[in-house]
Parts: C-alpha cells; structure tokens; sequence
C-alpha cells in the first residue's frame, strides 16, 4: 500500500512538471514574436537627384599697376577691404621726387614740386591681393594689389559629362551653403572644355548678389535626373536589399502577425522615397517599416503601438 502511494504522488509531480513546462513554452512563442511599425504605400510624384559641387569664384579681377618707379607714400587699403570705385588707395613719390624733390623746392618755391602720383580703385570691389607696404620700393608695372569685383561673383559647377543630357531641365537649380543657407541659381553658360582626368565640363551659375558670399566656398547643387509622377513609393527603410543590391523585397502583413517577404522591382529614389514598379500593392496592405531586417520569409511579429 505504502509503495503505490509513493507511485501516485510521483506520478503528480510529474504530471505537474510537464504542464507547468508547457505553458512556459507557450509564453516564450508569444514573447518570440518581433516587434514592428508599419507604413502604407504613397502616391506622389517622385524627382530622381544627384548633388553636385560647385565653388564660388570672381570671374573678374583688376589688376592695379604702379605708374611710376618711386616709393609708396600711402597705403589706405587692407587685404579684405570693400572699396569703391574712384578712391584713392595708393601715393607714390617717384623716384626723382624722392631724390632731388627738396633741392628744386629750396631753389624755387613757387614751383611747388611735389612728385606725388595717386593711384585710384577702377571698381566696385574686394581687396584679394596686396603685395606692398608703405616705404617700400616699387617699379613701375609692378602689381600692387589685386581687386575682386563683387558684382562678378559665380558657381562653377563641375558637371560630369553623362549628366549633360539633362541640362535643359536645371537651367535653374538649387544651392545648399555649408551654413544651411539654400540659394536659387542660374545656369547660364558652359565652358567649351572638359577635365581630361575627371571628365567634367565647368557652368556657370549665376546667384542673386545677396551680400558678402567668400571665394572657394563649395555648395551642394541639387541636379534633377528623372522626374516620376504618381509614383506608387514606399519609405527607404520599407525596402530590405542584398549585400550587391541586385535583389529587393519588403515584408508585407498578410494577417494580424504574420509577415511575408514579397520581391519588388524599384524605379527612381528620390531622398527618402522608393518607387515601387511591381508587384501591385494595395493602398491598405501593411509594410514593415522598422523590425524588418533580418526576418525570414515567412516571420511572426506583433505590431507595436
């Protein structure tokens, strides 16, 4: 009698052991289920872009030369400067002022001799170069300083060559500055040769004068390529890709949590859309958005709130 009863009560246990076990692997099913977002697809129009660099550059520069051999008396300029047009920027005592200048004045005073030569801006303009100090020796042709016409200030654009078929529709493009500032230029003319290394033949873009804008400044130019409209898109994130890119899928909900993986054909991309060519999808089928990576072809999930 003692001997069954131990049989019965181990037997209990080890029916309660195999039911407790059971319901913890239900609970590690239901817990194993991948957390997910969804997104629908979208109907819009689709603008394909690449981004270009262009540098700012002062197409004209004047030059301004001594006239004379002589000393400089004044310099009223800095590198850097805005000057206008007609000031008087450098005196130069000439060289035979210098020398016999005082000798004739003490001779005669009435002849006023003085053998001063101004030297005056022929523009609107920046101070991009200065090459002399005051009391220093020039001789005459010498470049004293180098002015950049502010009214000249452009983009040049290094197009690739393959990119030129699309130039008539960005005639006029957009400008990103390193700061953020977005510019609306103008594509007015090419450049009659191409970088022999790079294959890329400079335009001119022209900007509105907004201000102070400084040489060699590079900006994000925002070249359309392909423009789609009623494109049927989808989020970048929504497409899942192989480690080549020659195959795409998304995962698609085909019940309340269950995910499917469905192979996609893609068209144009735009900044962070995805064109979707086939298959059809429905405007109420639900795409992973996030969650998706990694997940076999057929996963269960559990869509997150």
């Amino acid at each position: 009698m003692r001997t069954h009863f131990k049989i019965f009560c181990i037997g209990v246990l080890i029916l309660g052991s195999c039911k407790n076990g059971g319901q913890k692997a239900d609970t590690t099913t239901a817990e194993g289920r991948v957390p997910v977002t969804v997104t629908n697809i979208s109907v819009q129009d689709l603008k394909e872009t690449t981004d270009l660099n262009a540098t700012s550059v002062f197409l004209l520069k004047t030059y301004v030369k001594s006239s004379t051999n002589g000393y400089l008396k004044e310099v009223n300029i800095q590198l850097g400067d805005y000057i206008t047009e007609g000031k008087t920027i450098f005196i130069i005592r000439s060289k035979e002022a210098q020398n016999i200048g005082n000798t004739v004045v003490s001779l005669d005073s009435t002849l006023h001799f003085s053998g001063l030569v101004s030297l005056k801006s022929p523009g609107n303009g920046y101070v991009t170069q200065l090459t002399y100090r005051a009391g220093d020796y020039v001789q005459e042709g010498e470049t004293l300083a180098s002015i950049s016409d502010a009214n000249s200030l452009v983009f040049m654009l290094e197009l690739p060559y393959e990119l030129r078929q699309y130039l008539n529709e960005n005639r006029v493009v957009s400008l990103t500055l390193p700061d953020g500032q977005v510019l609306n230029g103008k594509i007015t003319s090419l450049l009659p040769e191409v970088d022999p290394a790079s294959q890329t033949q400079r335009c001119i873009i022209k900007v509105p004068h907004i201000g102070s804008i400084p040489e060699n400044l590079i900006a994000k130019v925002h070249f359309v390529k392909r423009i789609k409209s009623n494109a049927v898109t989808l989020p970048k994130e929504a497409v899942l890709t192989n480690e080549i890119q020659s195959r795409f899928w998304i995962m698609k909900m085909t019940d309340g949590n269950t995910a499917v993986k469905v192979p996609v054909t893609k068209g144009i991309e735009a900044a962070d859309r995805i064109e979707i060519l086939s298959p059809p999808i429905d405007p109420s089928d639900k795409i992973l958005l996030t969650g998706n990576y990694g997940l076999p072809d057929t996963a269960k999930v559990v869509i997150a709130d």
